[in-house]
C-alpha cells in the first residue's frame, strides 16, 4: 500500500519502521522541524527523520499543520493511507480525510481511556495495572475515531514510564502492522468508543513533581515511577533542598512516624514515611547541581543527619 507517514519521537520509530519491513510503499514521511538543543543549541532532527533519511525516505518538515503547507504535500504524494504516529500536531479534517483509506493513529492507551499528550506516564500515575495500544481512525476530536484494533498488556509493578514507551512502541507497530493488512483485505473493523468511559492524559508539567508524602507509599512509587525522565518527582523531605528521585522500593514495613520523616539513609537507600504509615525506599536521586546516581553512592559523599 502506498502511504504517507506522520510522526515525530523514538515511539514512532518502531511504526515505521515495521511499515518498511511489511514491504509498504512508504511514500514520504512528515515530521516536525529540527529543534536546537543542548549550549551550543545545535539544530538536532528527530528520531522519526534520522530513521527515514537512512532509509532513503523523503522526508518534509512543514511548520505548521493547518496553513496549508502539510495538505499541499499530502496532495502532491498522493497516498492511499496516512499513518501517524505521536506527530505532535493536530491535523486539518480534509487532511486526514484525503487518502482512499483514509488516515489511521497509533495510540498508546486503551481507548477511550487516557486520550491526549501523555496516556503512557498517566496510566502509571494514576496506579493502573494494565495498559495498552490501540490503532483507530482519525477525526477532526481529539483521539476520538472508531477502533480498529486494540493490544493489552499488564504494566509491571517496578515499569517506569521510559520502559513502557519501549514496549508499546514495539506492540503500537505489531497491532499497525495486522491493521493496515485488514484495510487492505477490506476486513477492518470499526468499534465507535464509548463516550461515557472517556479519560483525558493532558500534557505534564513541573507542577506535577512536589512530592506529598501524606499520600500512600503505592501512590508516591507511582508518581516517580510516572515522571521520569521529565519532570521527574522531587522533594525536599531529605536535605530540605529540591532533590529529584528517579527509583523507589515499596518495602511494606510499617511506620507510625510523621509522613516524609526520613528513617534510615544507608546502603540500601534512603527509607521515608508515607501517609497510609507504609515505608519507601528511595533508591536513585538526583541532588540540585549533582548527577542521577544510586542513593547509595550519594550517601558515601553526603551523609545525612536523622
Amino acid at each position: 500500500m502506498r502511504i504517507l507517514f506522520m510522526g515525530t519521537p523514538e515511539f514512532a520509530v518502531a511504526s515505521l519502521r515495521r511499515l518498511v519491513e511489511d514491504g509498504h510503499e512508504v511514500c514520504g514521511v512528515i515530521t516536525q522541524p529540527d529543534k536546537p538543543k543542548n549550549r551550543g543549541m545545535k539544530l538536532i532532527p528527530t528520531p522519526v527523520k534520522e530513521y527515514a533519511l537512512a532509509h532513503d525516505l523523503p522526508v518534509f518538515q512543514p511548520l505548521k499543520a493547518r496553513n496549508g503547507e502539510a495538505m499541499g504535500i499530502v496532495e502532491r504524494l498522493a497516498p492511499e493511507l496516512i499513518v501517524v504516529a505521536a506527530y505532535g500536531k493536530l491535523l486539518p479534517e480534509e487532511l486526514l480525510n484525503y487518502p482512499k483509506y483514509g488516515s489511521i493513529n497509533v495510540h498508546s492507551s486503551l481507548l477511550p481511556k487516557y486520550r491526549g499528550a501523555a496516556p503512557i506516564n498517566w496510566a502509571i500515575l494514576n496506579g493502573e495495572t494494565e495498559t495498552g495500544v490501540s490503532i483507530m481512525y482519525m477525526t477532526a476530536a481529539l483521539d476520538a475515531g472508531d477502533v480498529i484494533a486494540q493490544v493489552k498488556t499488564p504494566i509491571g509493578p517496578d515499569e517506569d514510564a521510559p520502559a513502557l514507551f519501549t514496549r508499546l512502541a514495539e506492540l503500537g507497530a505489531q497491532a499497525l502492522s495486522g491493521a493496515v493488512q485488514a484495510l487492505a483485505d477490506g476486513t477492518a473493523v470499526r468499534t465507535p468508543q464509548d463516550e461515557s468511559a472517556f479519560t483525558y492524559a493532558p500534557m505534564l508539567s513541573r507542577e506535577l513533581s512536589p512530592i506529598d508524602w501524606t499520600r500512600s507509599a503505592h501512590a508516591v512509587n507511582c508518581q516517580i515511577r510516572g515522571l521520569i525522565p521529565w519532570p521527574a518527582a522531587s522533594t525536599d523531605a531529605i536535605t530540605g533542598e529540591p532533590m529529584k528521585v528517579f527509583r523507589s522500593v515499596e518495602t511494606g514495613a510499617d511506620t507510625d512516624a510523621e509522613p516524609g520523616t526520613v528513617l534510615s539513609a544507608d546502603k540500601h537507600g534512603i527509607a521515608v514515611a508515607c501517609g497510609d504509615g507504609k515505608v519507601l525506599c528511595l533508591t536513585e536521586i538526583q541532588a540540585v547541581g549533582g548527577k542521577r546516581m544510586a542513593a547509595a553512592d550519594y550517601l558515601r559523599g553526603h551523609p545525612i543527619q536523622l
